[in-house]
């Protein structure tokens, strides 16, 4: 097996069933885990009998710790790096290190595993693959408005916590009110939910349910079926300026946030 300096480490969502062989192997044989809380991760090494030493690293001390992590590199020493559930980078700290760490030249390599996003997508039937991952929202209904718009021809999907879901779906509703939205919750939990619906209905469902845990939700893209002539013309007058049609699709697909691939068939079906 190949070795790396630099280990990213997924963890569970909430199964703890769900970490990998190779990821508790990893674990046990680095030099030090860094990790957001300590306390999370602590329960996580005790239940696999792992006695690494930890070391904090989270999006308040990101900056400062860079240079301990490449002296410890630098001594021969290995290191691990999760978060306090899921894949480290996906809306948690290590960007950071992760850049510095490339420009020193250590080996780095990340492990598969647990991950919100993927999990809630594989329950989700879509008719494209393209999604637009969005993080955390913004705080400002202005700006979640101007997302929800901008991306109206693709899925996309978000983080969520559950104080702000309601108003979030309701800033949905006002915004694009035939949209259709799914909502994942306690993804792997004993109380894992997932309600796909109308954004008005799903207001009235977690309205009258009790609303806890992690959230990952989705706004499925318009149907672009009803508007597809829209770019009909458009697509017209590219072919007469002598675009080919791969051309044309990432023209129009940069322009209004349209799959290429939808794009595409419609200029070989003009």
């Amino acid at each position: 097996m190949k070795d790396y300096d630099f280990y990213i480490v997924p963890t569970p969502i909430g199964n703890l069933k769900d970490i990998t062989l190779r990821a508790i192997e990893t674990l046990k044989s680095v030099d030090l885990i860094a990790c957001e809380d300590m306390r999370v991760t602590q329960k996580l090494l005790n239940h696999f009998e792992i006695d690494t030493k930890c070391i904090s690293y989270h999006k308040f001390n990101e900056k400062e710790r860079v240079n301990k992590f490449i002296e410890i590199l630098n001594s021969g020493q290995k290191i691990a790096l999760v978060s306090d559930a899921g894949t480290p980078l996906f809306c948690d700290p290590g960007s950071i290190l992760v850049e510095e760490l490339r420009k020193h030249d250590f080996k780095i390599t990340a492990l598969p595993g647990a991950n919100a996003v993927a999990t809630f997508l594989s329950q989700n039937a879509r008719d494209s693959e393209d999604f637009y991952f969005a993080g955390f929202l913004p705080k400002s209904k202005s700006q979640i408005q101007n997302i929800i718009t901008k991306y109206k021809n693709t899925n996309i999907v978000f983080y969520e916590s559950p104080n702000r879901l309601i108003n979030t779906l309701e800033i949905i509703n006002e915004t694009r009110p035939n949209a259709k939205v799914s909502v994942g919750r306690e993804l792997t939990k004993v109380f894992e939910e997932i309600i796909s619906d109308t954004t008005e209905n799903t207001i009235e469902y977690f309205k009258n349910n009790i609303l806890k845990g992690e959230i990952v939700a989705m706004i499925f893209k318009d149907n672009t079926e009803n508007n597809a002539t829209d770019f009909d013309e458009e697509i017209k007058k590219l072919k007469n300026k002598n675009f080919g049609a791969k051309e044309i699709s990432i023209i129009l697909s940069e322009l209004y946030n349209v799959s290429k691939n939808e794009i595409y068939k419609r200029v070989l079906d003009i």
